[in-house]
């Protein structure tokens, strides 16, 4: 296990995500890592992911379309992630149940977009300054020095996730400013932000790996010499790299609460025992908010907090 810096303690992290799931695949490695170092995790979720696709049979009947109970059932299973990873600050933004899953298609191109139908709390239908606030109290009162959250596309293009970075985004400047909403806490300025990241060249060697080892159907369709989704970043871009392949397991644990979501023959699982410990303990991450701090042979950060 790796050892805390000497200020560990006085380390904050704050992770915005949409659905209950999202930190654990993103994040989840770091935010054990930092959890055991006694670092201060705190992670807000936007929705309850009421309308996510259910993968366990006997469970179909908390759907959207039939009981609409999946949010509930969403919450278990990530008081058990935050559980496996020891993270004991995790909210809803608002409180459980402010704002619903807007759910998503597939656009011919590959991406999410809104769905056709959208609830009337949709989270995409947020008013974007009345979230902001709601974030902002949670900034004043945790005060922590990194944001991570997604990129202005959002990963993939699913609205919740796009709709979190602009809320994100944007509590973090209205937090900082001394007038704005005074009775929301006393103001305060993140020093750095980051948007997680997948590694190019280390998603084509996991890729490649995978097809090396005859497995053609994760990740179907991707080509480890081909075009790559949007949510994979050319390392020339990316800026910090935390090696957490101590926590693996730990993260795998994490992803297997999400039951209903992620499968343990899925891609991540599938990934990871192909390629090893480094395929998901080694998460990355762009720089788009503060100074590039200590960088090792690689050009990258080892740490979100490198430089404060």
């Amino acid at each position: 296990m790796s050892t805390p810096s000497s200020n560990a303690g006085d380390h904050r992290l704050l992770l915005v995500h949409a659905h209950p799931d999202d930190e654990s695949i993103g994040q989840g490695a770091t935010m054990a890592k930092y959890a055991a170092e006694g670092r201060g995790v705190t992670l807000v979720t936007c929705t309850a992911g009421e309308m996510g696709e259910i993968l366990v049979p006997e469970l179909e009947h908390l759907a959207a379309d039939r009981e609409d109970r999946l949010g509930e059932h969403r919450r278990t299973e990530l008081d058990a992630a935050m559980k496996a990873l020891g993270v004991t600050d995790h909210r809803f933004l608002g409180g459980f149940g402010r704002y619903r899953d807007s759910g998503m298609k597939w656009h011919a191109d590959g991406h999410a977009i809104a769905a056709d139908d959208i609830h009337d709390n949709a989270f995409w239908r947020a008013d974007l300054t009345e979230a902001a606030d709601l974030l902002v109290e949670v900034i004043r009162e945790v005060r922590p020095q990194v944001l991570v959250t997604y990129d202005q596309f959002g990963g993939y293009g699913h609205p919740d996730h796009i709709q979190a970075h602009r809320v994100a985004m944007y509590a973090a400047q209205l937090a900082a400013v001394p007038s704005y909403r005074k009775e929301l806490g006393a103001p305060w300025s993140i020093a750095k932000i980051y948007w997680g990241a997948m590694s190019e060249s280390r998603m084509r060697a996991g890729l490649r790996a995978l097809r090396d080892a005859g497995d053609t159907t994760t990740f179907e369709g991707m080509d480890p010499d081909g075009k790559l989704p949007h949510f994979v970043t050319a390392d020339e871009d990316l800026a910090c790299g935390v090696d957490a392949t101590d926590y693996v397991d730990t993260k795998m644990a994490a992803l297997a609460a999400h039951a209903t979501q992620i499968t343990t023959d899925g891609p991540f699982f599938a990934l990871s025992n192909n390629v090893g410990a480094t395929a998901w303990g080694i998460e990355f991450y762009r720089l788009v908010h503060g100074e590039l701090g200590p960088v090792g042979e690689d050009g990258l950060e080892t740490d979100l907090f490198a430089g404060l």
